[in-house]
């Protein structure tokens, strides 16, 4: 039952943790001033999706600690990335600094890498893969908002 309690603890700190700096910084009119790529997703996919990704993120750190412990480098990196993943938004949508934030989601990028080719649990891997694509695929559109504005 430990296993499943320290699960819960991950998902509940990580998910809650994440929604909370969504919340407190949501886009708001500077944001929807800025000029966006004709593939910007629509506004009401952003919740659900890092809802998931969150779920998923925690499971992957949740994982590494019950194999590899979070003091290894797997561990390390899990921490890094969950702290740039919960600077981003501040930083962009916060003090509206685009290129600052493309510079810390670059790094997130990278962070996310080093933990797909570091952890030792394959399905930790698993669990940062749709995160992978989709961290990918939100440093295009902060590149694209920041380069357009």
């Amino acid at each position: 039952m430990n296993k499943f309690l320290s699960l819960a603890c991950f998902i509940i700190v990580v998910v809650s943790v994440g929604l909370l700096i969504g919340y407190s910084t949501a886009p708001g009119t500077w944001y929807q001033s800025l000029e966006k790529p004709p593939f910007n997703p629509p506004n009401w996919l952003f919740a659900p999706a890092w809802t998931l990704i969150y779920v998923l993120i925690a499971i992957a750190g949740w994982r590494v600690m019950m194999i590899e412990g979070l003091s290894g480098w797997s561990g390390r990196v899990w921490f890094a990335q969950m702290a740039l993943n919960w600077a981003w938004s501040p930083v962009f949508f916060g003090l509206q600094m685009p290129f600052a934030a493309l510079a810390i989601i670059v790094l997130l990028l990278i962070s996310i890498i080093a933990f797909l080719l570091l952890a030792r649990d394959d399905k930790a891997r698993w669990c940062f893969l749709p995160y992978a694509a989709w961290v990918a695929f939100a440093t295009v559109l902060n590149g694209w908002i920041a380069f357009a504005n």
